[in-house]
């Protein structure tokens, strides 16, 4: 063993490393953010994010509005591609907390307010903006009661307007309660990925690892009329007495023009019982669960059960056609094929190449790109990996997983031309367009809307850096990937058609009803699975609501993809046996036609459920990122309605014995 070693020193020296660290190490954890561990008195400072509204969707930086700096000026925390695409501006704060110490604290006192000041103030204040806090990757969270019930929030307004009073007051006094949990160091090496970074608590920092860690952050605003030349002898961060918060409105701080507004906050550390991996659990707990998830296990019930009849139904129809076809010689199927009409008469055509072919090909292949995004992203995040205390990683980890997913759409979107045209050329315009269909109706679209934002100064504008950052990535990483999965396509074995093709195009009997609408009728099934979670994401993404039931979605991904497929196809079936042999786009939007009814029922949710969205710009923004969604939903269901007609097509007339 020891000559072994000396023999080979480095690979010795690697084992016993990982022995060593197998040893040492107690527990693994990943929990999607670093856990800071705080002793008595040691300084936390707040951060704030961007004002967000459910009433104009246009978010702004905190600053834009006088509050309070902090001494050592404003600094930008470090932003991932997705807080900047979602419109996050994280700030430092001057808030400063001592863990384990209740006080109250001053902070400034505004100069008399401007003409300026006081319009923008009333104008956040009447758009019900809210302020965003963050302690420790935590949110504030605040509580309400509203006819009984106790409503959960995420922030606390700029001001209100109280309903016997045409006057705004400024919330200018927070009741901070922050709750924690005593952490006794056990030994545990711990490694956690986050906003902080990766990092890990091990043996040597065991003495600092016993402390408190922060489980729960939440807030009580209020507005408090303070004498401002007395608040000026204060300096910031000074203790004072303690404040109520007042009832009458006279003693509340009123916006108004020439006014000094003074700031002032109080803090109060409760211990909890909550452990830091739970702490999130009060975030995402959703009121009205139990109608949720019967709602959702219905409709999944229903749909399986149509879509097995259907599938029942499917395969004794084709497998009776089939077998009888089979069982006669050629002089019998030839005088079959004279006498009886259906798909058997179109062998001659059913592979004919459609119109508009290399469009096709191109949805197809993003359409690939786009529902591999999903499939990837849905499973990380069913399964943990993507932690909503990571802002901005569900949205940065798609975009990655689209741009390198770019070699699968080249792949199909070639492989589908070589198929319909029967050679490799012209495989590089295909594979271009592939890479730039999809990105490129979203960047249009995005443009337009950026410039709306910029118009309104609003801090959801994305800057001309981050354009151009884009821009390298989808030049850089998603062309050549597609390019190079367009060039493997060509080197891949054909895909021969089971018969041949006429010369001469059959005629397509005419229909008392046109085929559209069966194309359109076919949406609805699919839409059926997925219409209750569209209403919760939908919600997450417009009312600033957390999604969190990954697992459900996954089951609803899955179920869709089995219900795309199956309407596809059975409806290529019934085109086939009327003798429409132009299959190919119908079969696409058989299944694709959903993105229809999806884009419908966001105008219903916009109209019925956003009733407090004000005003022209945020419509627009509203349905303009609609459209992408409902873009990325027909190119997805699409092509996996294509995909499975192309291959039961296939199969079909494979399994037919023709001359």
């Amino acid at each position: 063993m020891a000559s072994s070693c000396s023999r080979k020193p480095s690979i010795c020296r690697v084992f016993l490393v990982f022995l060593f660290l197998a040893y040492r190490c107690d527990a693994f954890y990943l929990p999607g953010s670093y856990m800071n561990v705080y002793s008595s008195e040691d300084p936390i400072f707040a951060k704030v994010n961007s004002l967000t509204s459910i009433e104009t969707e246009l978010p702004f930086n905190y600053y834009t509005l006088p509050y309070c700096k902090p001494p050592g000026g404003v600094k930008k925390s470090a932003e991932n591609l997705g807080e900047l695409l979602m419109g996050d501006q994280i700030d430092n704060s001057p808030y400063r907390f001592r863990m384990n110490v209740n006080e109250t604290v001053y902070l400034c006192t505004t100069e008399p307010l401007s003409e300026v000041q006081v319009k923008l103030l009333k104008q956040r204040t009447r758009d019900l903006y809210q302020v965003n806090m963050i302690l420790d990757n935590l949110p504030a969270m605040r509580f309400t009661e509203q006819n009984g019930i106790k409503i959960q929030w995420t922030g606390f307004p700029v001001g209100y307007t109280p309903s016997n009073s045409e006057d705004d007051y400024i919330i200018n006094h927070l009741k901070f309660t922050v709750l924690v949990h005593e952490y006794e160091g056990t030994g545990v090496e711990i490694i956690g990925t986050g906003e902080e970074g990766m990092g890990v608590i091990s043996q040597a920092e065991q003495k600092k690892a016993s402390g408190y860690e922060i489980v729960g952050f939440q807030v009580t605003p209020c507005s408090v009329k303070y004498d401002p030349e007395t608040m000026k002898k204060y300096d910031m961060l000074q203790n004072i007495t303690h404040v109520d918060c007042p009832k009458e409105l006279e003693k509340s701080q009123i916006i108004r023009e020439k006014e000094q507004v003074s700031f002032t906050y109080e803090v109060q550390f409760v211990k909890s019982d909550i452990r830091w991996p739970s702490r999130w659990d009060a975030y995402l707990r959703m009121e009205g669960s139990k109608v949720h998830w019967f709602s959702i296990l219905n409709s999944l019930m229903v749909i399986f059960f149509l879509a097995g009849i259907v599938f029942v139904i499917f395969l004794r129809t084709v497998r009776r056609d089939l077998t009888r076809y089979e069982e006669l010689d050629k002089e019998s199927q030839a005088q079959m094929n004279e006498e009886l009409s259906g798909w058997k008469l179109v062998v001659g055509d059913v592979f004919r190449e459609p119109e508009c072919s290399k469009l096709l090909c191109v949805m197809v292949g993003d359409g690939v790109q786009i529902l591999g995004m999903a499939v990837v992203t849905v499973v990380c995040t069913a399964f943990g990996f993507m932690s909503p205390a990571s802002r901005g990683m569900l949205l940065t980890g798609m975009i990655i997983l689209y741009l390198f997913l770019g070699i699968i759409a080249g792949y199909v979107g070639v492989r589908a031309w070589r198929t319909i045209k029967g050679t490799s050329e012209g495989w590089r315009s295909v594979s271009w367009s592939v890479a730039c269909f999809f990105p490129g109706i979203v960047f249009v679209i995005l443009t337009v809307l950026n410039f709306i934002l910029w118009s309104s100064k609003s801090s959801g504008a994305i800057p001309i850096s981050l354009y151009f950052e884009l821009l390298a990535l989808w030049f850089c990483i998603s062309v050549p990937l597609t390019l190079l999965g367009g060039f493997f396509a060509t080197r891949a074995a054909e895909i021969q058609f089971p018969v041949r093709t006429n010369q001469i195009p059959r005629e397509i009997p005419s229909r008392k009803y046109p085929s559209w609408l069966l194309i359109l009728g076919a949406g609805t099934l699919p839409f059926g699975t997925l219409f209750i979670e569209l209403f919760f994401i939908l919600s997450s993404i417009w009312l600033g609501r957390f999604y969190y039931v990954f697992g459900f979605l996954l089951i609803v991904l899955s179920l869709l993809v089995i219900v795309c497929a199956e309407v596809s196809v059975v409806l290529t079936y019934m085109h086939l046996c009327v003798e429409d042999w132009r299959w190919w786009w119908k079969a696409f939007f058989a299944s694709g036609s959903v993105a229809l009814y999806v884009f419908l029922y966001s105008i219903h949710y916009l109209v019925f459920e956003l009733q407090s969205l004000s005003g022209p710009v945020s419509a627009i923004l509203y349905l303009g990122y609609s459209l992408i969604m409902a873009t990325a939903i027909m190119l997805s269901t699409g092509t996996i309605g294509f995909l499975t007609s192309f291959y039961f097509v296939h199969y079909l007339f494979s399994s037919v014995k023709i001359d």
